[in-house]
């Protein structure tokens, strides 16, 4: 029953956030149990429905490379998960087969449909860890709705809060999937920018000049276009914003005649494959949602050399990484698992065959 491993993401670091009015945000008792209301169904959904029922072992014939040797989690039984969007399988998949290569029984329980049902699975021990985002930990799961503009201090203050939920958040990568703007060469050529500023800036000179193609839900949200503009000080007019959906902006932007500018993820893979050129959110109005390592904090104490296995995996993680492994799923076609494997292999993380 599970669902398509090349499902593809609709938000930044696949979280699922409240629709905020512009008006401003729900209480936090509100927006407090509403998070938790929405954490028991889906929890129980993925306990009890498609999500959890499907896990099996990894098979592979793996063994330690850089990371690893001396197989210290020989004889361990870990189950890892991740959510139903290319890029977080991905990581689920990269996860495991570092477990696998370091002498675990490694359980896959990836493609859990859903951010909440993810997080409970590893919050409950249903499932002993996966890669989750920092901007999803602090405004999605701990229900905080303004995000801290400093990568490491957002990563610290989600690490430190969730202790009390018995969730060990292990240090991030520099992967960052999060909202930006983005157009092709030939636009870029004739509006030279590079940062969001510029852009607001352009707007003032050439105001024709800024039009942009946009998902209809980033045309609404606090943390996409209204929020920017704010921060930018862009006012565009209505009819300068053409609303579609995620597919389609991607192919807009890349030919660049009915928009200037689309909204796009910052670790999509069709970023390279289109030749777009993503503007730097040079303000930090975006929040950062870096993937790091959400471990269940019994694991941890039971096995607190997992900290050391996937602390250079996760280094080396970054925007170019993951577009490169999106694309050659959602692009090439190629199966999740198998893309995480070649990675680790190429890297020299860990080893195919015996020896």
């Amino acid at each position: 029953m599970a669902p398509s491993r090349t499902t593809r993401r609709h938000l930044p670091g696949g979280r699922i956030l409240p629709q905020l009015p512009l008006g401003g945000a729900p209480g936090p008792r509100a927006r407090t149990a509403a998070v938790a209301l929405a954490g028991l169904l889906l929890a129980v959904a993925a306990v009890s429905g498609c999500g959890l029922v499907s896990g099996s072992p990894m098979s592979d014939n793996v063994r330690p490379g850089a990371v690893g040797r001396g197989l210290p989690l020989k004889g361990a039984t870990l189950t890892v998960t991740s959510k139903e969007f290319t890029e977080n399988i991905v990581l689920g998949q990269i996860m495991g087969l570092v477990f696998k290569a370091a002498g675990a029984t490694v359980i896959d329980k990836t493609n859990i449909q859903g951010t909440i049902g993810a997080r409970e699975a590893v919050r409950t021990g249903t499932a002993d860890g996966m890669y989750e985002y920092t901007g999803t930990g602090w405004i999605t799961h701990l229900g905080h709705t303004k995000p801290i503009p400093d990568i490491h201090e957002q990563w610290v203050a989600v690490r430190d809060a969730d202790r009390r939920n018995g969730i060990v958040w292990l240090p991030q990568s520099r992967l960052n999937n999060t909202y930006a703007l983005a157009l092709n060469a030939a636009n870029l050529k004739k509006y030279p920018v590079k940062t969001l500023s510029d852009v607001a800036a352009l707007l003032k000179k050439n105001p024709g000049a800024v039009t942009l193609c946009v998902e209809n839900e980033f045309a609404t949200r606090n943390d996409g276009l209204p929020g920017m503009a704010r921060t930018y000080g862009m006012t565009i007019p209505s009819s300068h914003i053409r609303k579609m959906t995620g597919g389609v902006v991607y192919t807009e932007a890349s030919q660049g005649t009915s928009c200037t500018f689309g909204e796009v993820f910052t670790t999509d893979g069709r970023i390279g494959v289109m030749g777009l050129k993503v503007l730097a959110d040079d303000r930090h109005f975006f929040p950062n949602y870096n993937a790091a390592p959400e471990m269940n904090a019994a694991t941890m104490k039971k096995y607190p050399q997992i900290a050391a296995l996937l602390a250079p995996v996760t280094k080396a993680l970054n925007n170019t990484v993951a577009q490169e492994l999106n694309r050659k799923v959602d692009v090439d076609g190629q199966d999740p698992h198998e893309v995480a494997k070649a990675w680790l292999v190429r890297e020299g993380f860990i080893k195919e065959g015996g020896g």
